[in-house]
């Protein structure tokens, strides 16, 4: 408990305000960020800087100002600027990272009035949204910079010219936007400044049971400290020990906080170098570089330059406004960027203590921990002295991590090399690795024996590989990618043999030319938006909202922080917390468990549920739960718990499911045309298989639940994140033997689930209520992320098999597909996910014989569930991945092998559904001229013909989507809606508000239909006591029927007042309800829509499966790295056919939004499993999904003009889930630009690239010299890999 005080902001503000996020707890998502303002007495300066207060420790704030999302600004106040723009151009979905956004934003403003979008864009790096795809919130960002800023307009000027210029989709009105006045901003509060200065002086002792934390003011104090507690910790911005003590449950007895010492902080030049104060944050380190940088002349900077390269992409901003340059060096992460550089650059540690004063090396020796070359434990690094490089220095840094910004390195390195003056003799060199083991290696041998050698070919060809023969890496080393890791070795080297080459170039006459252009792709530049909408009707009534881009329900209360999720209720009285016991085994027996609380160090109540678990079938199964007074201790109990297993053999993949006939259900066929005649018809057959990777939801918010017992006839409220109260509903009563009737269950909104909150909720519910019912107490139960990560499975991981048949002009005969999905240990929705993977398969493409076979396997791993797409994801690009193969086999274009196959006109699916592709042509046809496709490829060909290191892919991908469920019962909706006798109106429907704007659209149908403003119209929340029995809200279709049922109410009540109205056609609205009333007319209605009719035989094959489709085209071009992976999305050209969008606001950000999920899917999220089953990637870091820096950098998204949709509501389309297959537009570009490289170098012929394409999968593909350097035999299957 005592932990959890002194070393959590967000647990320990007993203040009441819930603006400030919890996501992740470890500092890796943004959502809790906060801005922290110091005042420094002897400057008399105060600083403002975003951190995340899920890492502050409370003492660490004392005399420090927090302001949080509520401080910026709120609907009870004055929503400010940022918060205003930001809900104005639609910048939040689902909304729980909002406030984090919003924060970060707010520091930068406070210190830099005018920012540039480079500044706008590394405030950002440490901030994550699953939900909009990043587009409009940084265009709403934008509007804050001062580039293209008129001369003569107001330094209050409304907005800058370049944002008007950007905007062109006509979604806001920048004129609309209130002015930025600094002037309003809070002040440093004095008493704070008083504080300060009269505690300069003052030794700040706080002490709990366990824990003491202690601030000295004075160096000699400091050491004093230190010869005390020698192995107490100096924290500065808890970075590091934090994240010890969270995840590794480390205890450390004392605390010394060193940051108000002058000494720590010093900033100085000498003759030969900076001197940079241990205590001086990176976010501090990174400005006082820029700022040195251009003052010095360019050979005395080559240090600080290759250090500020490393700044601009390591952690988040607020990450580097906490850590410290010395706790970066003592900590000694193998994978912490600057350590390589220091050493390289030969700087030099200042320590101190007790006993006296000394310097040494940061050096490789330093770094590996050598006890004669390391700190002795009462010892403190007081600065870093950083030397000037010389003339004939060259000095490089490099990282490649699994994204480009705020990820730990895979590997990092720093080089350098000194030459005899005017030569291209190495007269010294140095080159450190990181990410190659548990500490930061150098290849101090390997530069020994290159000393005196020329810099050219034949020392690059045997530096390569005495560095290989150096740098060891075992084949089972932790992290895995290891020959990867080993390719980036050699092509680090190789960057930097060119970089010297060129340096060389320019410094010695004679020297050769530089031929080929490898130094990194340049970091993200964010160009331009284009999103275009549609236009209402001309005749249309200006109070009609359907059809207009009406900002978000819940925008502006998730910009103030005022939206409330779960776990953001106010506490109940008497309420317990509730913790759960996971399995640490794939497949075993339970033996026994006890839970032995003795050892704690408090008086705790818990109480232990056991679960009935006698056999465990996945690591995370829950297996118990404990309940105690403080979330702390539940928590606690949880590690007290010991389960003894008797280890049974686990299935884990699809090939080891194959291999034991492990399934779930029968086979799901469908087929069509003669296979066999259609293989003898083709002039060419391949045969081959590809592997898609799962995917982690990472919605922001995780699961959530508060079960709130009545006290009488068994009744019982259920507040809980999910997609499906009517499941939650039933599943809880079935638990407590109750009737459904008594349990309420309401959801006011969701922090994101995208199919992941659909059946795990009510696991979690029954888990809080069984407790709640036992104890007779309320109980709130929210997972931590890494739990929520570990028990809840994700997208299916797929296995496809292929035998594709076709003629040399690429039309393709025959195709017979055997598709399977790793289910994990359960159903859940398994069956029908690989009924759509099957019946789906086809995308956009006619084959005209087609057989489709797939099964869904049962594994040992947590059980997937449904997730946006469902299923199509994976299908889509596992045919996309066999139409470029026959693309490469025949030596056509794949453009054409996709527009001779591709669907036209009316056709029948293999299912034999009718199918009108007329708006799939016209999509594609409008992308390519839309994307400039063909100009672009000439100059896409043209670039790689001049660069043989980078290169450029382009890809347009056509899709059909198919909307809905494949049985009427689930496309049936409800709706309630009142009008009170003032005129408002109250509209309550079964659909559940994730951040697709669902409540905003039923809003917008209840003004149109009752013909009253939008502002006279509320939802409250969805609640099972209003709606009962409501549809899951997923599978695209969410609006369309909730929106049928809310229509059909509205209808109802409009013609019980019709009369009055006709009667009185003049008057006003609130004087037609006031009549209505007195004439006992109801003013209340229930609307139903009894679904689309659907229907699937899987004994034929047959069936009207869905109710209609969407269309689409993208086209994407991207940017590798050929010697890393690195890749840069450059542009993206969007067509959807949305027919009529309802809110093409809310659309065109779902398209956006998914499209980067999709993006993430296909490139760069990658699931990790040990070969025991257990998951390794539980977190922001080590699970990566994209980041501001991940958006294309021409983002351009059309609504495809002058279509409808007779079946739904105003001829609309549900379009949330659609945008992420078109994801696979930048795989595919990515695809085009490595056969570009294969070619070139003489790899002809068909390859595979399975999915996601991450950096280590480009780099390996980019087949050359260095990846046969380091191709590892199979050692006869001695070593145990890393991984799965």
């Amino acid at each position: 408990t005592e932990n959890q005080q002194l070393f959590s902001l967000t647990a320990a503000f007993a203040v009441r305000l819930s603006g400030t996020k919890y996501g992740c707890g470890i500092g890796g998502c943004g959502a809790c960020t906060v801005m922290i303002s110091t005042y420094e007495p002897t400057s008399k300066k105060i600083m403002h800087y975003p951190a995340n207060s899920c890492l502050l420790p409370i003492c660490s704030l004392h005399s420090s100002a927090v302001t949080t999302v509520e401080g910026v600004g709120s609907t009870k106040t004055r929503v400010h600027p940022i918060q205003e723009r930001l809900a104005k151009c639609h910048g939040s979905q689902c909304g729980f990272c909002t406030p984090g956004m919003v924060m970060s934003m707010y520091a930068l403003l406070r210190n830099h009035p005018e920012p540039s979008m480079e500044q706008i864009t590394a405030a950002l790096d440490g901030n994550l949204c699953r939900c909009t795809g990043y587009r409009p919130i940084i265009d709403t960002y934008k509007s804050f910079t001062g580039v293209g800023r008129k001369t003569n307009r107001s330094p209050f000027s409304k907005v800058s010219t370049n944002f008007e210029c950007s905007m062109h989709s006509g979604l806001c009105n920048p004129e609309e936007f209130q002015p930025v006045d600094p002037t309003q901003e809070f002040i440093f509060p004095p008493e704070l400044m008083r504080m300060a200065q009269e505690q300069q002086k003052r030794t700040l002792v706080f002490r709990g049971e366990r824990t003491t934390w202690i601030s000295p003011t004075n160096l000699r104090e400091l050491l004093e400290l230190k010869a005390m507690y020698p192995k107490a910790p100096l924290i500065v911005g808890n970075t590091s020990v934090g994240l010890e003590m969270k995840r590794d449950g480390v205890h450390h007895p004392v605390f010394i906080h060193p940051t108000r010492i002058p000494d720590l902080h010093v900033v100085s030049n000498t003759n030969n170098g900076l001197v940079i104060g241990a205590a001086c944050s990176l976010a501090q380190l990174r400005d006082i570089l820029m700022k040195v940088v251009p003052e010095l002349p360019e050979e005395k900077t080559k240090i600080f330059r290759a250090l500020l390269q490393q700044l601009k992409t390591l952690a988040g901003e607020q990450i580097r406004s906490l850590a410290s340059l010395g706790g970066h060096i003592v900590s000694r992460g193998s994978t912490w960027d600057l350590n390589p550089v220091l050493a390289v650059g030969n700087s030099v540690l200042s320590l101190a203590s007790k006993d006296g004063t000394r310097q040494i090396p940061l050096n490789d020796q330093f770094l590996a921990g050598y006890e004669n070359a390391d700190l002795k434990p009462k010892e403190i690094i007081v600065s870093v002295f950083i030397p000037y490089s010389k003339k004939d220095d060259f000095v490089s840094a490099f990282r490649q991590a699994e994204r480009r910004r705020n990820a730990v390195s895979v590997v990092n390195s720093g080089m350098r090399v000194l030459f005899k003056p005017n030569t291209d003799i190495i007269m010294d060199m140095n080159i450190l690795y990181g990410g190659t083991g548990p500490i930061t290696v150098s290849a101090r041998k390997s530069c020994q024996r290159l000393i005196g050698r020329q810099w050219n070919e034949q020392m690059l060809d045997e530096a390569c590989k005495l560095v290989l023969g150096e740098i060891s890496l075992s084949p089972s080393a932790p992290g895995g990618k290891v020959e990867y890791r080993r390719t980036l070795l050699v092509s680090f080297l190789f960057k930097f043999y060119l970089e010297v080459l060129y340096g060389l170039n320019k410094m010695v006459s004679g020297f050769p030319l530089l031929v080929d252009n490898a130094l990194p792709i340049s970091v993200l530049s964010l160009g331009y938006h284009i999103l275009i909408k549609q236009d209402v009707d001309p005749v249309q009534p200006p109070q009609d909202p359907v059809g207009r881009p009406i900002m978000h329900q819940s925008g502006v209360k998730h910009a103030t922080g005022e939206a409330v999720y779960c776990n953001d209720i106010r506490a109940v009285d008497e309420e317990l917390f509730l913790a759960v016991v996971t399995s640490s085994r794939a497949h075993a027996k339970i033996v026994t468990y006890y839970l032995n609380i003795t050892p704690l160090p408090y008086t705790v109540t818990v109480h232990l549920y056991v679960l009935g678990v006698l056999q465990v079938i996945c690591v995370g199964q829950i297996v118990c739960a404990v309940v105690a007074e403080s979330a702390v201790q539940a928590k606690q109990g949880v590690e007290k718990m010991k389960i003894e297993y008797e280890d049974l053999e686990p299935i884990l993949t699809i090939e080891d499911a194959i291999k034991h006939n492990s399934y779930f259900g029968k086979e799901k066929k469908i087929e069509q045309g003669n296979i066999e005649e259609g293989f003898k018809s083709a002039d060419e057959i391949i045969e081959g298989e590809i592997h898609i990777g799962g995917q982690e939801h990472f919605y922001l918010e995780t699961n959530s639940v508060l079960v709130v017992p009545r006290g009488e006839d068994n009744e019982m409220d259920v507040h809980v994140s999910t997609q499906d109260a009517a499941r939650v509903q039933e599943f809880v009563a079935l638990a407590l033997d109750v009737q459904s009737s008594k349990i309420m269950c309401h959801t006011k909104r969701v922090g994101g689930a995208f199919g992941g909150k659909i059946t795990k909720p009510a696991i979690f519910a029954v888990v809080a209520a069984v407790a709640a019912n036992k104890t007779g107490r309320p109980i709130r139960f929210t997972l931590e992320r890494d739990e929520d990560m570990l028990i809840t499975g994700g997208r299916h991981p797929f296995f496809g098999k292929y035998k594709v048949g076709f003629t040399n002009d690429g039309r393709i005969t025959a195709a017979d597909i055997e598709p399977y999905i790793n289910a994990g240990c359960t159903l859940d929705d398994s069956e029908m996910v690989i009924e759509y993977v099957v019946l789906k398969t086809d995308n956009a493409y006619k084959i005209p014989n087609l057989r489709i076979r797939g099964r869904a396997c049962k594994t040992n791993l947590p059980s997937n569930t449904a997730f946006r797409g469902f299923g199509f994801p994976q299908s889509g690009l596992f045919t996309e991945s066999w139409i470029t193969t026959v693309a490469t086999q025949t030596g056509l274009p794949q453009e054409k092998i996709r527009e001779i196959n591709m669907y036209k006109e009316v056709n029948l699916t293999p299912f034999k559904e009718e199918l009108d592709a007329t708006n799939l042509v016209k999509c594609w046809k409008e992308c390519m001229e839309k994307s400039e496709y063909y100009s672009r490829k000439t100059a896409v060909e043209e670039f790689n013909k001049q660069n043989y290191w980078k290169k450029k892919g382009i890809a347009i991908i056509p899709m059909k989507f198919s909307v809905g469920f494949n049985a009427t019962q689930y496309h049936q909706a409800a709706a309630l809606v009142h009008i009170y006798t003032d005129g408002s109106v109250l509209v309550t429907h079964g659909g559940i508000e994730l951040g697709q704007g669902i409540h905003t659209k039923m809003l917008q149908i209840a003004s149109r239909e009752l013909k009253v403003p939008l502002s006279y119209v509320h939802f409250c929340e969805t609640s099972t006591i209003t709606v009962p029995n409501a549809i899951v809200t997923a599978g695209s279709i969410g609006s369309d029927v909730n929106g049928k049922a809310v229509q059909n109410a509205c209808q109802i009540l409009r013609k019980r007042l019709e009369p009055i109205i006709n009667k009185n056609p003049e008057g006003k609205w609130e004087d037609w309800i006031t009549e209505a009333y007195d004439q006992s007319v109801s003013l209340s209605a229930t609307g139903y829509f009894r679904g689309y009719m659907v229907n699937m035989n899987w004994d034929t094959g047959e069936g009207q499966a869905f109710p209609y489709f969407v269309f689409g085209a993208a086209c994407s071009e991207v940017e590798i790295d050929c010697l890393t992976g690195d890749h840069k999305n450059i542009r993206t050209d969007i067509v959807m056919d949305a027919c009529f969008s309802i809110n093409p606001a809310v659309d065109i950000g779902q398209i956006e939004g998914a499209f980067v999920q999709g993006v993430g899917l296909y490139t760069m999220e990658e699931i990790k499993f040990s070969p025991e089953g257990e998951q390794y990637t539980l977190g922001p870091d080590t699970y990566k999904i994209p980041a501001v820096c991940d958006i294309p950098e021409q983002f351009r998204v059309y609504l495809l003009p002058n279509s409808r949709n007779p079946i739904a509501i105003y001829s609309a389309k549900g379009i949330g889930e659609a945008g992420l297959f078109l994801g696979c537009s930048v795989f595919f570009a990515i695809w085009d630009a490595v056969a570009a490289v294969r070619k070139e170098r003489g790899l002809t012929g068909t390859f595979t690239l399975n999915s996601p394409l991450t950096i280590e999968r480009i780099r390996m593909a980019c087949a050359d010299n260095f990846t046969e350097m380091v191709r590892l035999d199979d050692h006869n299957g001695l070593f145990w890999p890393w991984n799965l």
